[in-house]
């Protein structure tokens, strides 16, 4: 059985080409990309060794076996901050026994005030496993007729995967998923992030867990909406990161006058307040 860290390190193998690193093409490979001999012998550990932790059989590397694989991946400067968060995580999942459990929906009313200020912005609270646990007037009305916010508990990875609209309400569905499934990676827990995979696995089909063991690290850039009423969105997102509660306070900024009249028009035409989603 894999592991997130030996997934990510057999998917960025797999995506160099031998040739940008100055070996020859090998015409009858059997896999695409790096052999795990010329990674091995780059970083300095066995190719045994390296099998190992590719496979999970291994799930406790040192951090100097990390940083040298890094360097021999070449990763940027993200992709190195999840791998150590990979590494890290492995290990632990060695360690405790992991039992799904629901992450807290609490969002506290200090919190709740300072999104209240944004008003009529528009602006979420969330967690790195998708959900909204809470909202401005403004979000609710970029969203309507999209079916994103219509269950007592929204997720935006349950919806990205589930719900047939959100490939026309993403303009950059792809991106989108890609994001959502990296900051999986961030869960508030191991024992949320197992309860929301086991949850979303059987009904999100086999994308959905292609893109978990792909790693992704997404390039986060002006989000495209597509509203159901006509408008073409264009928003910048600001996040908040709030540590304590494990929690983002997200606020999305127009990125240009067009997506600014257009929200104003949606905002003439209804009306609405903070809601709270517990």
């Amino acid at each position: 059985m894999g592991t997130p860290l030996g997934d990510f390190i057999r998917a960025k193998r797999d995506s160099i080409q031998p040739e940008s690193r100055g070996l020859p093409d090998r015409d009858r490979r059997r896999s695409p990309g790096l052999r795990r001999q010329d990674l091995a012998t780059w970083a300095g550990v066995s190719v045994e060794y390296l099998t190992r932790i590719e496979q999970g059989r291994d799930r406790n590397p040192s951090p100097a076996v990390v940083k040298a694989l890094a360097d021999a991946l070449r990763l940027s400067p993200s992709e190195c901050n999840h791998l150590r968060y990979l590494a890290k995580i492995t290990s632990e999942e060695c360690s405790v026994h992991i039992r799904p459990v629901p992450p807290s929906r609490r969002v506290r009313p200090p919190v709740l005030r300072t999104l209240h200020l944004l008003e009529p912005g528009v602006a979420i609270v969330a967690n790195r496993l998708g959900d909204v646990l809470a909202h401005t007037s403004g979000y609710r009305l970029v969203t309507s007729g999209t079916g994103l916010l219509d269950t007592a508990h929204p997720n935006l990875n349950r919806y990205l995967f589930t719900d047939p609209r959100a490939r026309t309400f993403f303009a950059d569905w792809d991106d989108i998923a890609d994001e959502q499934i990296f900051d999986l990676w961030q869960a508030p827990t191991l024992e949320s992030l197992e309860w929301l995979t086991a949850e979303l696995t059987p009904v999100a089909g086999p994308e959905f867990t292609h893109r978990l063991k792909r790693h992704v690290v997404p390039r986060r850039g002006v989000l495209r909406l597509n509203h159901p009423a006509g408008h073409q969105l264009r928003l910048l997102r600001e996040t908040l990161e709030l540590p304590a509660e494990v929690q983002q306070l997200v606020v999305f900024l127009p990125a240009d006058d067009q997506t600014t009249e257009a929200i104003d028009r949606l905002r003439r035409q209804s009306h609405g307040r903070l809601r709270s989603i517990s």
